[in-house]
């Protein structure tokens, strides 16, 4: 049987190509209009049907083989992230203050090889859903696309994401059953008092204090409502207030993020940061409001899709190469969403000796495409497996 790996890596040059053309041309979340365009110029070009304006931006391809009845999707996303660029490489992005900090360029690349090498070698028996989403980077596009009824036009039994890991050696990957990723939840914090002369605080309901002590109180919420076996993080990122020295305001924002592995978590750290935000600020004369925004859901992997995108990443690397317990990360990705709709798995690839994602220097690691491409196709072949015809003696 071929190794998808092997196969792709014939490729490597095309698909280098593609990926680094992606990266000098970045587009943010639900703008991916370029993007959207060259994929499916390149779907069409390998004779795959293709499917435009999924959630917006976002592409589907379709292959079918054989009569199996089997559906598997596979995803990728798009969008790239409102940054500045610090590489000065040939392929460094074109659009000041955009840029592909994630390594989302290299994640379309691997399924559009992954597409090539399916629609080429045809060796499975059902129908791939190829899902190119946009606005992963917290504007909704995973949403965007289950709205506009993704696995309703393109029913899938399974479907598998992936992303890329600097740290982790370029041909090893990473997964784990259960939570891999956490929930994520964006929140402001408003408070109001009674503003007036810096000389004269006995005047004013200071909202200054007030938002030092919600701070400082917030600080109990993991601490002491979060049961021990849990993990979650609340972060208070951002302090907004006056902006003279001898005035103090009205009213104090603060901001910030919320990571936990449930939902349930998720809902008992906004009641108790809602509690204890609107106690203090009364306490204190004042009023607290708090706006709670969930971003994305955590990332839960099915036990049962979590072996068997294991099993393919095995077939291509061996047992060595792969880390089924990896460490969860309270990072978020909101292919989450879809895989509360169908039952499916994520699996990270190594992308080497590279900066962090989201960091102005990163870039994808073009020697990962191979991998990311091949397990992808790997997985696909292992559930859509072809029957073998039994032989006839004579």
């Amino acid at each position: 049987m071929t190794n998808p790996v092997e196969h792709i890596g014939q490729w490597q040059a095309e698909f280098t190509a593609i990926r680094r053309d992606i990266h000098a041309h970045p587009e943010l979340g639900m703008e991916e209009h370029r993007t959207a365009e060259l994929v499916a110029k390149k779907l069409a070009e390998m004779g795959i049907e293709v499917h435009t304006g999924v959630g917006q931006t976002g592409v589907v391809g379709v292959i079918r083989n054989g009569n199996g009845q089997g559906r598997i999707g596979l995803r990728a996303d798009m969008d790239a992230l409102p940054m500045t660029e610090a590489n000065a490489f040939g392929h460094a992005s074109t659009t000041p203050g955009k840029m592909h900090a994630c390594g989302h360029d290299g994640h379309t690349t691997m399924l559009l090889a992954a597409a090539k090498y399916l629609a080429e070698t045809k060796n499975f028996d059902g129908t791939v859903h190829l899902i190119f989403q946009p606005g992963e980077e917290g504007a909704g596009g995973a949403l965007a696309m289950l709205e506009d009824g993704l696995f309703e036009r393109f029913p899938c039994d399974a479907v598998f994401g992936l992303h890329n890991r600097p740290g982790l050696p370029v041909g090893q990957y990473g997964l784990r059953p259960g939570p891999m990723m956490a929930g994520v939840a964006f929140y402001d914090i408003f408070i109001t008092g009674k503003g007036g002369h810096g000389a004269r605080p006995e005047a004013t309901f200071d909202p200054v204090v007030m938002g030092a002590a919600v701070v400082q109180a917030l600080q109990s919420v993991v601490a002491r409502n979060v049961p021990a076996a849990e993990r979650a993080v609340l972060s208070i990122t951002r302090f907004d207030a006056g902006n003279a020295y001898n005035v103090i305001p009205n009213e104090v924002r603060l901001g910030g993020t919320v990571r936990a592995f449930s939902n349930e978590i998720m809902k008992l750290v906004e009641d108790r940061m809602r509690a204890i935000s609107e106690g203090v600020a009364a306490g204190l004369g004042g009023k607290a409001v708090l706006d709670f925004r969930v971003i994305t859901t955590p990332l839960v992997n099915d036990a049962s899709e979590a072996v068997s995108l294991g099993d393919a990443a095995v077939e291509l690397v061996g047992e060595g190469g792969v880390k089924r317990e990896f460490p969860a990360v309270m990072g978020g990705e909101d292919f989450a969403y879809m895989l509360e709709k169908c039952p499916g798995a994520y699996i990270v690839t190594g992308n080497g000796d590279t900066a962090e994602v989201h960091n102005p220097s990163f870039d994808f690691n073009d020697a990962a495409i191979p991998y990311g491409a091949g397990v992808l196709a790997a997985v696909v072949e292992a559930k859509l497996a072809r029957v073998k015809e039994a032989s006839v003696g004579g």
